[in-house]
């Protein structure tokens, strides 16, 4: 059986099959989401026909839609447009697939579950101790901690997550730097930033080269190219400058506090899931399109450093790891599901 895995985010489509192949591409769901089932079509034709399609989602809270409910309602009639006449399946927190019925019944179990399906398909990796999984993207960190080879999280629900620190709204790319801290260093004093979004965490990591340059790449703060020279005149515009009037040593002080700032942001989190487990962790397995901030993470980590690390990118080819919630559906479905003919 051929299965299509799909991670339908507010920001990004992730398409993965269960052989392997994955695609990941931005898609501005909050702006057009009429185009969601075209741009879905569009995407099939790098893969074959699919016996079964596996969904999961986070777009539901895209603020083009008013609630979840019709989040999920929407996002499920472009894909069953989209990869017609194929079925389609939803991965669910309840850890089962669920169908679009139930899905649009009970949109809750649907909502922003991709996270569960990656711990759940990973977890098996850690199956006789406790671990820990750090998934960080370009919006968002998740922090699941698994037993057995399960994921046992405190909160299914996206704002149980927030409370609970398993979700942080922090990520390696979208992020507005003012989001991360209120003020910079600079010139011997703390500096506030401008409550704009002139720069983003993707400026951070271009300038530090702890991400490649993409010139044809314009997915950033102002529309102009993921360079690094073009993220020097979006740092500085986050303190109202330019950059004739600022340093270079002065923007790389600015972006290696920033990068410190989210550092700490996410270590709290860590230090509130890990105070719950109790018992130590002896795997961590890390991914994500910024799965570099999450390996600088735990090697930072005064607990987490001394276990055993896995990057899912080096077991995986790096598409698969940016895609990774798409390929664990995917393969789930493969695992699980069973088409009569």
């Amino acid at each position: 059986m051929y299965v299509i895995g799909l991670d339908v985010g507010g920001a990004n489509l992730k398409v993965a099959d269960c052989d392997g192949r994955a695609r990941a591409v931005p898609f501005a769901l909050w702006k057009t989401p009429e185009l969601l089932a075209g741009t879905l079509r569009e995407l099939l034709a790098d893969f074959g026909r699919p016996d079964l399609v596996a969904v999961t989602m986070t777009g539901e809270l895209a603020d083009c839609f008013e609630t979840k409910s019709e989040g999920v309602d929407q996002i499920l009639t472009a894909v069953e447009e989209a990869f017609a006449p194929a079925p389609v399946l939803v991965w669910s927190t309840g850890a089962e697939f669920i169908t679009t019925d139930i899905a649009r019944e009970f949109p809750l179990l649907a909502a922003a579950a991709n996270w569960h399906a990656l711990a759940t398909w990973v977890g098996r990796m850690v199956p006789e101790q406790r671990g820990l999984l750090i998934d960080i993207g370009s919006t968002t960190t998740d922090i699941i901690p698994l037993e057995q080879g399960f994921p046992v999280p405190e909160g299914l629900t996206d704002v149980e997550r927030l409370l609970s620190g398993e979700l942080v709204y922090t990520g390696g790319r979208r992020t507005p730097v003012a989001m991360v801290s209120p003020s910079v260093p600079l010139r011997g004093q703390m500096c506030p930033l401008a409550a704009e979004s002139f720069a983003t965490t993707l400026d951070l990591y271009l300038l530090l080269e702890m991400r490649p340059e993409d010139a044809l790449d314009l997915e950033t703060a102002n529309g102009k190219p993921a360079t690094r020279d073009a993220a020097r005149v979006r740092l500085a515009r986050s303190v109202c400058c330019d950059t004739t009037e600022l340093s270079e040593s002065e923007l790389q002080e600015m972006a290696e506090w920033l990068v410190s700032q989210q550092l700490e942001q996410l270590k709290q989190a860590v230090d509130r899931v890990l105070e719950r487990a109790g018992e130590p962790v002896g795997t961590v397995l890390i991914s994500g399109s910024a799965v570099f901030l999450a390996e600088k993470l735990v090697r930072s980590h005064p607990i987490l450093s001394q276990a055993s690390l896995t990057d899912l990118a080096e077991i995986f080819d790096a598409t698969i790891a940016d895609a990774a919630c798409a390929f664990a559906v995917s393969r789930l479905a493969a695992e699980r599901v069973q088409i009569k003919g």
